[in-house]
This record gives structure tokens, C-alpha cells and sequence, in this order.
């Protein structure tokens, strides 16, 4: 991979994989990871004076990259950003090597898409501009249009009983591929175990080899027999979109609680069951693939679970290959509908007021998903999003200072190809709007 400057008229490839941690207004600032990649974001989030030396470029870019774009090049790509100091609102995708990043410049939000090569240096750099906040429902619907091929969404009142109102909509009843989105319904399985006493927030649980996955999240990097409590591991699922803490509290609480939960929020639960682990999706599209995938959508319902337990849970991660590339999204995935979303996270809020359920806000709240809202007029922020190649969602629930409560969700989906990092910030920018029209 080339190093990539990009602004208005760039090429994308990738998918951006949303799983902001925290950095709107009135959050939490964003802390920039202790790794190589993480040294190199933090310098160029330091950049104060232009143009930068030869010298100093080359001291941080890969040589070979260099002979694409010049230093000339890259200054001119810097330029576009503006003067100022930058805030970074959100992280995705942090792995070692390879992150990306929301950031406000003096130009407005943009995309940092960042990796290194084994020494360090930047061997790939994108930078992608934000979209404008619609200020119509019209101008919602067209940039939704412009973000994916196939789109749903929702904004929505929630109702004092906990019904939703819809406000204005998309295709609300059609259920599509959820990516991390999937956590919730793990979160609610584990607030109803809470609230029967069968499991406590301050209980220990530990992270062994086994229950390690990778993808997005922090746990896969800690030691084996690491003990944390189910809250910490439960903050972490959400916050940071942890697949290792997902399956950790799949496991604790029980593949058919989870299943029992998905039937009490969604319309069509038998598109969920049974109910993935995130080791079980990431083996079916990427090990061995098509053949394992084949197998699994040629069984029913039940054998399918069997062929999980006898097969798929069997499968080494070091089988796996990873691909840019959708992989039966409409098939194999997590799947709801705005609807169903809507009353997954009223369903949740409801929880929450229970006696001893309060860490559910902390939870959810920990990460308002790089959405940039007023803290005096939106005081309560819960976020959740999701994704995989081909797939990108975002789903919110926010109160008003006057105790309203409301929840946006957009889904977005593509089967042929990668969603780009461009999509991320349109969608960013739709929920923004589409909170500001009903408030209005």
C-alpha cells in the first residue's frame, strides 16, 4: 500500500470500521494509544507550522512511500486542513499498526486513516473531509442516498411507556446486517442477570487464550488470567466495541438468554439465532471461505447451533484471512431493523431505571460515538455503532435537557463492495442533523 493523501476528489479503499471512543463536545478527551501508531498520530496532531522539512518527513514516512508523494505533496495535503490547534473526537479500527481517527481541524471534521510499517514509519495516510449537517429531512434522506446503495433509518420520540414515536423514517421495518450493533442485545441478556441476581455488576470474571478474539478492542492484548469485573469488561464491550468482551459476556450469561432477549426487542428473531459469538462470524467469513459459509447456510436452525458447537468453534483464528471484500452480510451477520433498534435501546433505558442498573448509563455513555452535540441541550448521550466490510451502522439514544428522550439509527449497507471512510463522516453528519430537526 501506497502513502495516500486525500481530499476532495480521492479514491478510497478500506472500510471504516466505526467504534469511536470518546471526544464530543462535553466528553471525555480522547487518549492516543501507547504504539507505533499511536506515536505517529500524536505527531501529526502536533503539526503547528508548515510546510514541514524534508528532514523531518523523511524522519517519519516510509522511504518507498515517499518516491509516490513528495514532500511537496504532502504539505499541500496538510495545508488543506487549516490552521489551529486539532481536537481528535474518536478511534476506530486501533490496532498496533493501523487506526482511524475522527478529528476537527480549522476546515471543519475529517477522516484520519493511519498505518506504519514494521519500523514505525507511516506507510499509509488518508485524510477525508466531513460532510455538512442536513438541516431538512429532505437533506437527510439525500445524504443517507449518498452515503450506501442500501440504507434504513429512524429518528424517533421515545414515549414515557417506552414506545417509539418515528418522526421520520426509512425503511424503518426492514432488517439489515448489524456489525457490533449485535452488543446490545448481549448488554440487555446481561442487565435482565443483573436484575434477577443471578450475576452482579462486581463480580470477576477472567480473560483466558480461549475466549480471545480479534478485531476491534483492547482485552485480545491482555495477559491470560487477567481478572476484571463484569461491569469494567462490559464498559470496554461498548465503549470500545470489544469483540473479546462480547464473547466473555455471551459466554457468562448463555447463548439462549441472549436469544430470548433478541426475541423480546426484534420482529424477526429467527434471522438471529442462533445467536453468533463474534470468533463464530469472523471463522465463517474468513476461514476456509466459501466452504465453511456454504455449510452453515445449507443447515436449519438447529443444525445450525451443532455445526457451531462441532465445527465452527473448533476453527484456529490463525486460519483466518482477512479480506476488504463483504462476505455474505445478508446471510451471515447480526440482523434488526431501525424498529427494532428503537425499542432495543428504549428497552435498555427502561432497565436502567430499575433498582441497581444505574452502571447501564456508564456503560452506554462512555462512548457518545463522535457526534457533535451541545451538552446544555443534550446532557445524556448513549452510543452504539457497528460495522464490517460492506456494513456500517450507527444507532444513539439521547435525552434533552427538558428529560425528552430520543433515538436516531442508521444503517447502511453495501453487499458488493467496502463502504469508504467517507460514508462514516455522512452518516455523522445525518444523525447530527436529524437530532438538531427534532429538537427543533
Amino acid at each position: 500500500m501506497g502513502l495516500l493523501v486525500l481530499v476532495d476528489l480521492a479514491v478510497i479503499s478500506g472500510a471504516f470500521v466505526l467504534t469511536l471512543t470518546p471526544g464530543a463536545a462535553g466528553a471525555a478527551p480522547v487518549v492516543v494509544p501507547s504504539s507505533p501508531v499511536g506515536a505517529q498520530l500524536d505527531w501529526l496532531l502536533s503539526i503547528r507550522q508548515l510546510p514541514i522539512s524534508t528532514a523531518l518527513i523523511t524522519a517519519h514516512f516510509d522511504a518507498s512511500d515517499l518516491a509516490q508523494a513528495t514532500p511537496a505533496q504532502l504539505n499541500a495535503g496538510l495545508a488543506t486542513l487549516g490552521a489551529g490547534v486539532p481536537k481528535l473526537l474518536g478511534l476506530s479500527d486501533v490496532e498496533p499498526t493501523s487506526l482511524n481517527a475522527v478529528v476537527e481541524f480549522a476546515t471543519g471534521r475529517w477522516n484520519v486513516s493511519l498505518s506504519v510499517d514494521a519500523s514505525g514509519f507511516i506507510e499509509t495516510l488518508s485524510l477525508v473531509p466531513g460532510d455538512t449537517v442536513p438541516s431538512s429531512w429532505a437533506g437527510v434522506d439525500k445524504q443517507l442516498g449518498a452515503a450506501a446503495p442500501s440504507v434504513g433509518f429512524l429518528a424517533a420520540r421515545v414515549n414515557t411507556n417506552g414506545t417509539c414515536t418515528s418522526v421520520h423514517s426509512v425503511k424503518p421495518t426492514a432488517a439489515r446486517p448489524l456489525g457490533s450493533m449485535f452488543k446490545l442485545f448481549i448488554l440487555g441478556a446481561l442487565a435482565n442477570a443483573v436484575h434477577e441476581h443471578t450475576i452482579s455488576w462486581s463480580q470477576k470474571v477472567t480473560i483466558t487464550a480461549a475466549i480471545k478474539t480479534g478485531g476491534s478492542g483492547t482485552l485480545q492484548n491482555v495477559p491470560d488470567g487477567t481478572q476484571m469485573t463484569v461491569q469494567q469488561v462490559a464498559v470496554t464491550t461498548i465503549s470500545v466495541s470489544d469483540n473479546t468482551g462480547a464473547d466473555l459476556l455471551l459466554q457468562l450469561v448463555g447463548r439462549s438468554a441472549v436469544q430470548a432477549q433478541v426475541r423480546k426487542w426484534v420482529a424477526r428473531p429467527s434471522l438471529d439465532i442462533p445467536f453468533l459469538t463474534a470468533q463464530e462470524l469472523f471463522a465463517l467469513h474468513y476461514s476456509d471461505f466459501p466452504v465453511l459459509a456454504k455449510r452453515y447456510l445449507s443447515l436449519d436452525s438447529a443444525k445450525r447451533a451443532s455445526f457451531l458447537r462441532s465445527t465452527i468453534d473448533a476453527v484456529p483464528a490463525s486460519s483466518e484471512v482477512a479480506s476488504s471484500s463483504p462476505r455474505d452480510i445478508n446471510a451471515i451477520e447480526w440482523f434488526a431493523s431501525p424498529d427494532d433498534l428503537c425499542k432495543t435501546f428504549s428497552g435498555l433505558a427502561t432497565l436502567e431505571t430499575l433498582p441497581g442498573m444505574s452502571p447501564l448509563n456508564t456503560i452506554l455513555s462512555t462512548n457518545s460515538g463522535g457526534i457533535d452535540l451541545s451538552p446544555t441541550t443534550w446532557p445524556e448521550i448513549w452510543f452504539k455503532g457497528g460495522s464490517e466490510p460492506g456494513v456500517l451502522t450507527l444507532g444513539y439514544l439521547a435525552r434533552d435537557s427538558q428529560g425528552q428522550t430520543y433515538v436516531v439509527i442508521a444503517l447502511t449497507e453495501n453487499p458488493a463492495t467496502a463502504l469508504s471512510a467517507a460514508s462514516t463522516l455522512q452518516l455523522l453528519a445525518v444523525v447530527q442533523g436529524a437530532f438538531g430537526l427534532l429538537h427543533h
